[in-house]
């Protein structure tokens, strides 16, 4: 995973591109969203050299690089991949989502472009091809390579029948309901299963980029090792889900409150009824 250490963001907002280096820089960005003005965040990873300094000079307000996304064209960025997120802690207690579109930044750029700058304060007499020069990065957003992963246990009396659940949520706009009954085990396990439920059906389907959101504490610090794992069975499952994780290019994990995650608690909750190792999926596309 070294190479997160390079990844950046391209948010498009309106017909201006701007890259940040950190995904909190991205929040409060999101917050002040003008009403009816869409955001889409893409992910990428090492920049090229001659972009970072030629995008430099042209300053958007809280970026690190910016430029008109009239003038973008295909490698300006390197290689991109969508950003699936989630903004729980928006300022009006809702819920910011990104454009889940899943037309290309690079589409949605040339849409735009036809449209004119919007800002004077880029100039319209640069050449387009300078930003390209020297560069031979492809240009592509994989937009079919990404998804975000919630999952939840439910356990009916800690130990007791218990189910796991899991909401995959892919940048191709397919959303996969997952349940699979997990018996008689406390609630933590159910967490795991559901975890390892997820991973697995994101490896199967062939998504390389993943975030995984969960209510579980216990289970997100565990993964990224910030807590000791002292129950021989929690150790068994959080290794199983450790070497799942290790199959994706780029993974992360984070702990959401209960509230944001009610559509994998649903599942969940369903899966109770199914016998032991039972798995149920349902899928839409849009």
């Amino acid at each position: 995973m070294a190479e997160e250490k390079e990844a950046f963001y391209v948010v498009k907002k309106g017909n201006v591109v701007g890259i940040y280096k950190s995904f909190s820089d991205i929040q409060p960005l999101l917050s002040s969203s003008v009403s009816g003005e869409g955001v889409s965040v893409y992910k990428g990873y090492s920049l090229p050299q001659k972009t970072e300094e030629y995008l430099v000079s042209h300053g958007l307000k809280g970026a690190t690089y910016s430029i008109s996304a009239a003038h973008v064209n295909a490698g300006s960025f390197g290689q991109l991949v969508a950003c699936p997120y989630q903004d729980p802690y928006s300022s009006d207690g809702g819920t910011v989502m990104a454009n889940s579109s899943s037309k290309n930044l690079q589409g949605a750029m040339q849409v735009d472009a036809s449209k004119g700058v919007g800002s004077s304060s880029f100039s319209t007499n640069f050449q387009r091809n300078h930003i390209l020069n020297g560069l031979q990065a492809e240009f592509s957003t994989n937009t079919c390579l990404s998804c975000t992963l919630y999952f939840d246990g439910a356990s009916k009396g800690n130990p007791g029948p218990s189910g796991a659940g899991a909401i995959l949520r892919a940048e191709d706009g397919k959303v996969y309901r997952l349940r699979e009954g997990v018996g008689i085990q406390t609630n933590n396990v159910a967490e795991y299963r559901a975890l390892i439920l997820g991973l697995k059906q994101a490896i199967k389907k062939g998504y390389k980029h993943i975030h995984v959101q969960g209510d579980s504490l216990l289970v997100c610090n565990q993964i990224q090792g910030l807590w000791k794992v002292n129950n021989p069975n929690m150790g068994y499952l959080c290794n199983e889900a450790k070497l799942l994780k290790d199959k994706f290019l780029s993974f992360k994990i984070n702990h959401i409150p209960r509230e944001y995650n009610s559509q994998a608690d649903i599942q969940a909750n369903r899966a109770v009824s199914l016998q032991a190792g039972q798995v149920e999926e349902d899928c839409d596309s849009n």
